[in-house]
């Protein structure tokens, strides 16, 4: 349950990734903030998420992104301790998202030493890419992983613990994003710490 965001279709570029979360309406997403609201000028426009997007393909469909829902401080002055976002996407065929694919549950105030599996996709490919390391506490706000490689587009890119092969899903908790917006080095990146105002963040998501 692990996509590329694009503009509009595949045509473009993917620049960042997102993942299903778990949530009542079976609907939602999760990805840095940067990626999907620009502070100062508000929601960026007809974004598509394309989960399990290979070499061009999209074998689970293309779905439009709905509503967007970024933490005030983030919307009004970019702060890196909340650089997440939770979006709304559009059913396809009758089907929500998360009936397709399946989806992680949210984790919130798990600690700072996880182990974790990690999968974005580098604007440079049009592969996804997968690590697994521990996650160590960068400051109070925010996580660190070393894994090589995650450079523009990987952005979003959620950290997985307790991760099931047979159902492709666990808990997440964390993004690429925060501190440097993710990180300004492609072998070691950032996450703002999944706390309270995370959890606050989904119920406004979801309410």
């Amino acid at each position: 349950m692990v996509g590329a965001v694009f503009t509009h279709d595949t045509g473009g570029d993917h620049f960042c990734t997102a993942s299903v979360v778990d949530s009542a309406a079976q609907n939602l997403i999760v990805t840095a903030a940067h990626c999907v609201y620009d502070p100062g000028s508000g929601q960026r426009s007809d974004l598509v998420f394309v989960p399990g997007y290979r070499g061009g393909d999209a074998p689970s469909g293309v779905w439009p992104l709905g509503a967007i829902t970024v933490d005030p401080s983030w919307a009004n002055g970019g702060n890196p301790d909340l650089d997440v976002a939770f979006a709304i996407v559009e059913p396809q065929d009758g089907k929500q998202v998360q009936q397709v694919l399946g989806a992680n549950k949210l984790g919130i105030n798990k600690g700072y030493q996880l182990r974790v599996r990690l999968t974005g996709y580098p604007s440079s490919q049009d592969v996804p890419i997968t690590c697994m390391n521990l996650t160590s506490q960068q400051s109070a706000t925010q996580l660190r992983i070393d894994c090589p490689d995650y450079s523009g587009g990987t952005s979003g890119s959620p950290w997985v613990t307790g991760y099931d092969p047979g159902t492709r899903t666990g808990t997440v908790v964390g993004v690429i994003g925060g501190y440097q917006e993710g990180g300004n080095t492609p072998d070691t990146s950032y996450s703002s710490y999944f706390g309270d105002a995370v959890q606050a963040l989904y119920n406004r998501a979801t309410s």
